[in-house]
């Protein structure tokens, strides 16, 4: 028996009442040669044994970030997570019903969504902020929707340092909106002229830092610039450990703070699920998307928390929605709230100091190797080099050995020209053997 028990007079009344003759009809937009037209060939049901068997082969062709030297970073990185944080978010405290809109029965829930928006506010520099989003990349692009909303303008610019994948999001959301979107070329080197491409028309400036390529960025005059034209400025964070270091965007003028705070309680998990912060100013946070948890009290005067913003489109007045963020990323909330907890602000910032020691002498090291040229004057724990030979292949012959070296940047943007840049990343989790071994593999492989 079929999953859907859905008889012919089911589905018969159904088109009747949306008024197409047949199901083929709902999908009258996709192209035929992209339809499927039986089912997917797939091999038969095997048991539950041959099945796990199955999953642990193809689990061992991957190599573990912990199991050898790890320098990738653009966007994920590796840090050591306690073991307390996965013991404590298992606690029944936090444990309660997924969607929190019963508070009586939610409070543990509801309490750390508070702490956390918190948190987020306190690294941001920002005066309020939600309950997270999916990730960095939606947020960011929900940002650029949301700087739309509030100046009433259609046209955003992104810096060259943003990262290609934030980037790409922001266009697929744009491109529905039918928004303009002008995206700078890529900036390995630090030095675009920003400032020149805003305008009257411009409705934000988004602005990475530390950028994909690790520059650090001084967003005060681009925040400067972008209210003389009455725009606003989207800060992307893609390391929430730089904030640990860094000036926050909000006290260098930023409208509102996009960040992924995977660094912090979660591990790489080969690439999800993250967790994105989202804080913007106080006058804005009407046009906020996402959840925002409050403080109250109850009937009997007890401390207490609810949900008090939640307007999205399952909402009533849909069309007025500021979101299509269904739910928030409430465990990997929760866990990065635990981590900075256990932190705490002297904690963080000795991390922060240990990522840029560890960094700082691993570009010394590779700056010290003949045709090798390191292209930041400053960064955080991620920095730049360029290759006298081209990294995609150097990277490949480094994992045969059993060093993940980093991203190449022909990786993230592929036919840009820039085949010889390699992204390197450096966290405390990195050794000097580790170190080490990245500098004598690649002095041998070029």
């Amino acid at each position: 028996m079929r999953y859907l028990p859905l008889t012919d007079t089911d589905r018969a009344d159904m088109l009747a009442r949306i008024g197409v003759a047949t199901v083929d009809a709902l999908y009258a937009d996709v192209p035929l040669g992209e339809r499927l037209t039986g089912l997917l060939d797939l091999p038969k049901a095997k048991g539950e044994i041959e099945v796990e068997r199955a999953m642990s082969r193809m689990a061992a062709k991957n190599t573990v970030a912990g199991n050898v030297p790890f320098f990738v970073g653009a966007g994920a990185y590796r840090h050591h997570v306690p073991a307390s944080v996965d013991h404590l978010i298992q606690r029944s405290e936090f444990l309660t019903s997924y969607t929190p809109y019963q508070p009586e029965i939610t409070q543990g829930t509801l309490q750390v969504l508070f702490e956390f928006q918190t948190q987020v506010s306190e690294l941001t520099g920002m005066e309020v902020a939600n309950a997270s989003m999916y990730d960095g990349s939606t947020g960011a692009a929900e940002a650029v929707l949301m700087a739309h909303r509030i100046t009433k303008r259609r046209r955003a610019v992104l810096s060259g340092g943003l990262h290609p994948h934030y980037a790409a999001t922001i266009a697929t959301l744009s491109d529905l909106a039918e928004d303009r979107i002008d995206a700078l070329a890529p900036d390995p080197t630090g030095t675009e002229d920003i400032l020149a491409a805003i305008d009257a028309e411009t409705s934000c400036v988004v602005v990475q830092s530390p950028s994909v390529f690790g520059h650090l960025i001084d967003l005060a005059p681009i925040a400067e610039k972008a209210h003389a034209v009455g725009a606003l400025l989207v800060a992307v964070v893609t390391e929430v450990v730089a904030l640990g270091a860094i000036e926050p965007p909000g006290a260098q003028g930023a409208d509102i703070v996009v960040a992924e705070g995977q660094s912090l309680g979660n591990p790489l998990g080969f690439g999800g699920p993250y967790v994105g912060l989202f804080a913007t100013r106080s006058k804005y946070v009407r046009q906020m998307p996402g959840r925002l948890c409050g403080e109250t009290v109850d009937a009997e005067g007890k401390r207490g928390f609810v949900l008090t913003l939640s307007t999205r489109e399952q909402h009533i007045r849909r069309e007025k929605a500021t979101s299509n963020i269904c739910t928030n990323s409430g465990l990997c909330a929760l866990a990065f709230s635990i981590h900075a907890t256990l932190l705490g602000e002297a904690g963080l910032t000795r991390l922060a100091a240990l990522n840029h020691e560890a960094a700082v002498e691993t570009a010394e090291a590779l700056a010290n190797l003949p045709g090798v040229e390191v292209l930041n004057d400053t960064f955080f724990n991620e920095f730049t080099v360029r290759l006298p030979v081209p990294a995609a292949p150097l990277v490949e012959k480094l994992a045969a050995d059993g060093i993940l070296a980093g991203v190449p940047v022909s990786r993230l943007l592929p036919g840009a020209g820039l085949d010889d840049l390699l992204i390197v990343a450096v966290t405390e989790t990195v050794t000097a053997d580790d170190r080490a071994a990245l500098v004598a593999d690649i002095s041998a492989a070029i």
